[in-house]
């Protein structure tokens, strides 16, 4: 009886996890194919090439926002990564304190702070001293979005190397900052990449900073203190307005924008299970 009732208990379990597995993966299908099917019709050589059409008039494309898109996450990884890395690489390593744990609880603190507040920190401190928006003020907003992130996984995956290696390599005469460079930082190095891919990914969608900081062009953003397109931004405007060809490239857009972030996210899992095959 008490083994029948064992396996009644696994079957249904394991019936519920197969469930779960396929409505979570299942969801994701449908997105993308809801998404392809409603805007398939847009994704065309010219949604890739060409400017926005004027208002009402069908055809154009979203050239503008997939540069500027690229703009802003340059700008992003160039603020986030580097402070990200440093504090990671600080809190691992030294971060045994009464500083540390206030640097850790503020960089949790950071993290939960809405996107929103964080563009309206960029407006206040770029936009308004300027009294213009630029694509400079939206890569700041998405690169402070990044920091928090990006401290607490570079320190996971620092703290993740063996203390035997830095044992090792201090035994054979390094010392400590070297240990770091040559040992410890190379045996992460991989699992701190994929860290910072999935940072990116995450900032990509982000739409509400943008609104503050970058606004949006209709035309291509020379430079980096000009208002800039996006593609989130793109597709709220677009989802908005009255025409429906607007509507259809609303959907080929955010269909983009999906399969960029989830390639974004494939790589990283690859990268990772790169790490764990070398590592055994």
């Amino acid at each position: 009886m008490l083994t029948f009732r064992r396996k009644a208990v696994n079957a249904v379990m394991l019936t519920l996890t197969g469930v779960c597995t396929f409505l979570a993966v299942g969801t994701l299908l449908f997105i993308l194919g809801y998404l392809f099917l409603h805007g398939g019709t847009s994704l065309t050589w010219d949604f890739f090439t060409k400017l926005p059409t004027p208002v009402g008039e069908p055809g154009g494309g979203m050239a503008n926002a997939l540069v500027g898109s690229a703009k802003l996450l340059l700008i992003a990884m160039v603020i986030g990564v580097p402070i990200g890395f440093l504090g990671g690489v600080f809190l691992a390593e030294f971060g045994g304190g009464t500083f540390a744990f206030i640097v850790r609880y503020t960089t949790d603190l950071l993290n939960g702070v809405p996107s929103i507040v964080i563009g309206i920190f960029a407006y206040t401190v770029l936009v308004l001293p300027q009294k213009h928006f630029s694509t400079f003020s939206g890569g700041l907003a998405l690169g402070v979005m990044m920091i928090p992130i990006a401290i607490r996984s570079s320190e996971e995956f620092l703290r993740a190397v063996p203390v035997s290696l830095r044992e090792g390599a201090m035994a054979l005469g390094a010392s400590k900052a070297r240990t770091i460079l040559t040992v410890v930082i190379p045996a992460a190095k991989n699992g701190i990449i994929t860290g910072i891919m999935l940072n990116l990914a995450r900032v990509a969608g982000e739409t509400a900073p943008l609104l503050f900081t970058s606004f949006s062009n209709r035309y291509w953003s020379e430079g980096w203190n000009e208002p800039t397109a996006a593609l989130p931004v793109m597709i709220y405007t677009y989802a908005i307005s009255p025409f429906e060809d607007y509507h259809r490239q609303a959907w080929s857009a955010g269909f983009v924008l999906l399969m960029l972030v989830l390639t974004i996210n494939v790589s990283a899992r690859a990268i990772l299970a790169k790490r764990g095959h070398v590592a055994r």
